[in-house]
């Protein structure tokens, strides 16, 4: 029965250097010495490259941070000139293969997506054109281009590089994978306890967040959209089906105890704030609009139960990130 989770398989993981996922980390805290030689370590080095934005102050790791799973600190993510984003960013580790990607599932591969944050004016706020051209001009990267595509620098191949890196952040050495393996001590009973209440029929957590990645790349509105100060309509934004106001993509939970803050808006601080909202969602938002059906009623979970489903979700961490459990929560 333990491999009911693990039934689509686990991608094979790219082990980084330890201080590569040290926090804080440093800009240029690259998993390799010397130029880059493959299309991923490019990506690695396009993924800290602060030129990308239009004040030359912003990189997709300054908003995905390798010692927080490659996510976000702030509730809302900060851009060039200070400016805030209208969401939290969503760690970018373990979205290899993800049919849908941001929160709006606006991006269908990892290729695509790479344009998104580059021209949004509330992150690196720089026309896709004239971040390529900077990159096109410059020296390091004609020579790191004509080494590994054998081609100046192009939209296809900057798009091309950043995706493979991103694709190489698989992470699959937890306990919970251990256990699942074979080695029942590798977590404790409280975890084991709160993995079945996890699956089970109570709480239903198992219900959205299925499969390996523990996401069932599902849209769902889990009550946090009111129409009032809970305005984001999710979804809605791309398919203008009114059926999707409010839903957003169902994150994966690998390595969420070092991602807070939770949820799209960044609202609350720590697991703990999440499960007690899943127990009674209406004690936090008395209103919602088009809810999901699961969350009609209060979970009542016990303190116990609470605390154990709590430990469960702590297992899930990767041994490169175990270090930063602590700070995280």
């Amino acid at each position: 029965m333990k491999k009911i989770m693990l039934a689509a398989g686990i991608v094979s993981t790219v082990f980084f250097c330890s201080s590569f996922f040290s926090a804080p980390a440093p800009d240029n805290a690259l998993s390799f010495k010397g130029a880059p030689s493959t299309k991923e370590q490019l990506g690695e080095v396009l993924f800290f490259e602060k030129k990308l934005s239009l004040d030359g102050t912003v990189s997709c790791a300054s908003c995905h941070i390798p010692a927080h799973g490659f996510a976000d600190t702030l509730p809302l993510s900060h851009g060039v000139f200070g400016r805030t984003g209208k969401r939290n960013s969503p760690s970018c580790a373990n979205v290899s293969g993800r049919p849908y990607l941001f929160y709006d599932g606006r991006a269908a591969t990892l290729e695509a997506q790479v344009s998104f944050p580059i021209e949004d004016h509330s992150e690196m706020g720089i026309p896709f054109t004239k971040a390529l051209s900077r990159i096109a001009a410059d020296k390091f990267y004609i020579s790191c281009f004509k080494k590994i595509f054998n081609s100046k620098p192009t939209a296809e191949n900057l798009r091309i590089s950043i995706a493979a890196f991103e694709r190489s952040l698989e992470t699959s050495k937890t306990p919970f994978d251990r256990y699942m393996d074979g080695a029942d001590s590798a977590i404790s009973a409280a975890a084991i306890r709160g993995r079945a209440i996890f699956m089970g029929t109570k709480s239903k957590c198992f219900d959205c967040h299925f499969s390996p990645d523990f996401t069932g790349d599902e849209f769902r509105n889990i009550g946090l959209f009111d129409g009032g100060k809970l305005n984001d309509s999710g979804r809605y934004l791309i398919s203008h089906n009114k059926e999707d106001i409010g839903k957003f993509k169902v994150p994966g939970l690998r390595n969420v105890a070092v991602t807070a803050p939770y949820m799209h808006n960044g609202m609350f601080k720590t697991l703990r704030e999440v499960i007690e909202y899943y127990d009674d969602p209406y004690r936090f938002v008395p209103n919602p609009v088009n809810s999901d059906s699961l969350l009609l009623h209060p979970l009542r979970l016990t303190e116990n139960e609470k605390s154990d489903l709590e430990v469960f979700l702590l297992t899930l961490t990767d041994d490169r990130f175990t270090k930063n459990l602590k700070r995280a929560n």
